[in-house]
């Protein structure tokens, strides 16, 4: 059997990080929100783990869920509704005269 290298430290963190950017890109609250939160709570649980061949079964999921994720958020942004009450507004800007 193979010996399983586990995923560096910093590509994790980078992977983390794109997984949170493309959540964010979602145009619809409840989506963006939901996939925040799952990120977040995946990457949490695998934070002490040793087992490099956990780190790259998670690693590999991971990876297919970001490119899911990045096509579901493009989709999501053709399609996306009005804004709900719950979050911010831009504010209204009003002509000046002057």
């Amino acid at each position: 059997m193979a010996a399983v290298t586990a995923p560096t430290r910093d590509s994790l963190l980078h992977l983390y990080s794109s997984m949170l950017r493309t959540s964010r890109q979602f145009s619809s609250y409840n989506f963006r929100q939901y996939f925040l939160r799952k990120t977040k709570e995946q990457f949490r649980d695998i934070q002490h783990e040793n087992d490099p061949a956990k780190l790259s079964a998670f690693y590999g999921d991971r990876v297919k869920e970001l490119a899911v994720l990045k096509r579901s958020a493009i989709v999501n942004q053709l399609y996306g509704g009005w804004k709900l009450v719950v979050e911010k507004q831009k504010p209204i800007r009003e002509r000046s005269d002057s």
